[in-house]
């Protein structure tokens, strides 16, 4: 069947990226999903956000990751739930509240540093590595090779080599 959004070219080129952002964050979901870790991967760079730039505002934050400010807030709402970031007010302005690593969070974000993110690094860097040419020739080799190889087995082929 004719794939409408790539062969529609530079028309629907946010549509084919996104699509790529959501198998891309799918896979990676499928290898924290294999190691145990109990958090969506889109949750995972304001976790990085915070472990990087410290404590910060809900709207630092959402800026820091280019996102919504409500969307961030349903993260945090969700991380403090699962006692991976606390929320406090800010002492200069009772309207800010500050976001930070709790213990657990930062425990979670050391293994994930060692252990997890490298390995999903490392199986995008293999998917994009014989990349040229124009973009949406890029997108179709990008398209192509999740089709092949999802990041679950380039992770795999990686740790027997």
């Amino acid at each position: 069947m004719e794939d409408v959004i790539r062969s529609l070219g530079y028309l629907c080129l946010g549509s084919r990226l996104k699509r790529i952002g959501e198998q891309l964050q799918a896979d990676a979901q499928q290898l924290l999903d294999g190691l145990e870790v109990p958090l969506q991967s889109s949750q995972y760079p304001l976790l990085a956000a915070l472990d990087r730039l410290g404590p910060l505002a809900v709207g630092e934050l959402a800026q820091s990751l280019g996102l919504t400010q409500p969307g961030v807030t349903r993260s945090v709402s969700l991380l403090a739930e699962l006692g991976l970031v606390e929320t406090i007010q800010s002492q200069g302005d009772q309207r800010r509240r500050m976001v930070s690593l709790t213990a657990k969070g930062q425990r979670l974000v050391d293994v994930a540093k060692q252990d997890v993110w490298p390995r999903i690094e490392n199986a995008v860097a293999d998917l994009c590595r014989d990349l040229s040419g124009p973009l949406l020739d890029q997108l179709t080799a990008v398209e192509e090779g999740l089709a092949a190889a999802p990041l679950d087995r380039r992770v795999k082929k990686a740790t027997a080599q």
